[in-house]
């Protein structure tokens, strides 16, 4: 009952807020700006979000290794674009990370390794996103002249890497009480884990860099959907305001994110005094980009090796 509730909740706000959104957009419009170069536009958005989910392999691959559940290459990314399809259908934004932990944790490596690469993951590429907000405020504050969107900045990226950071020391503390609960024992693990991985001399720079580059690759797709439609941004303001927003966007409260892009979005754009509107057109698009994405994502799993051997015997993992 408690997670039919909450699913409900999670509903209800997706759809209250893509309803506040879809007020400042007149469809018709959008539609009719539409042209085979749109089409070619939105075909290679979908190919750089195909790039980007093979870099996010990459990373996690590292990371994997690193919490003793090395993956192939193709089982890796294979498991990545179907946790593209269950980050659509389930209702949560990281619903998709629950089914890699399951396929990674059901191939063999143990459900306690399994949770370390998925939560390392998710927790390094937070730290990432926060960073590179960061390293772009000064552009960001030249961008964005209203006091409240400078505020709602500064207050949202310092609290993530605040987090970030303060994971990073809690993996640091050698208190022997962390290890006694149950909840200290296992997030310290984890952020010991993350240490390991971030203060490497080998594996460090390389994960670093993937990180970044996946997000400067959402980047890019939300440039790709910005020219389907002629939409009078440019590529620097667009750099500056889709990182924000797929930080407030990681919060699981909603669908898949829809909802709370599309208001952020919105907002955001109000705030760098650009036309709210086309924020929200932007965020729609850059949603059906990653839906479309998603349902390969479905044909995958359901043509898969994993969905073929439920409730069989497990699929081992190499060595």
């Amino acid at each position: 009952m408690r997670r039919i509730l909450l699913s409900t909740a999670k509903i209800l706000i997706s759809a209250a807020l893509l309803y506040l959104a879809l007020r400042k957009v007149d469809l018709s419009e959008l539609f009719s700006r539409f042209t085979v170069t749109s089409l070619i536009w939105i075909g290679v958005a979908i190919a750089v979000t195909f790039l980007q989910i093979f870099v996010g392999v990459l990373r996690w691959r590292e990371i994997s290794a690193e919490c003793g559940a090395p993956l192939e290459l193709s089982r890796a990314m294979r498991y990545n674009v179907i946790g593209a399809f269950f980050n659509q259908t389930l209702p949560s934004a990281i619903g998709g990370d629950a089914v890699r932990l399951w396929l990674v944790a059901r191939a063999g490596a143990g459900w306690r390794a399994a949770t370390y690469s998925i939560f390392v993951d998710r927790a390094i590429g937070l730290i990432a996103l926060a960073v590179l907000i960061v390293a772009s405020l000064p552009w960001s504050y030249t961008l964005i002249t209203d006091p409240n969107g400078r505020s709602a900045l500064l207050l949202l990226d310092f609290a993530a890497l605040a987090g970030g950071l303060g994971f990073l020391v809690f993996g640091a503390l050698k208190w022997r009480w962390l290890k006694t609960w149950w909840a200290t024992h296992h997030i310290h693990a984890c952020a010991v884990v993350a240490n390991r991985v971030i203060f490497n001399r080998s594996r460090g720079p390389i994960v670093a860099i993937l990180s970044i580059l996946v997000h400067v690759l959402a980047v890019v797709i939300a440039w790709c959907v910005v020219q389907s439609i002629a939409a009078p941004i440019s590529f620097g303001q667009i750099f500056l305001l889709v990182p924000p927003v797929m930080l407030i966007t990681m919060m699981p409260i909603s669908i898949a994110g829809w909802g709370v892009r599309e208001a952020t979005m919105g907002l955001a754009f109000g705030f760098a005094g650009l036309a709210a509107n086309e924020g929200v057109n932007v965020s729609l698009l850059f949603g059906a980009v990653f839906f479309i994405v998603g349902a390969i994502g479905g044909l995958v799993w359901i043509l898969s090796a994993e969905k073929a051997a439920q409730g069989s015997a497990p699929i081992g993992v190499p060595e």
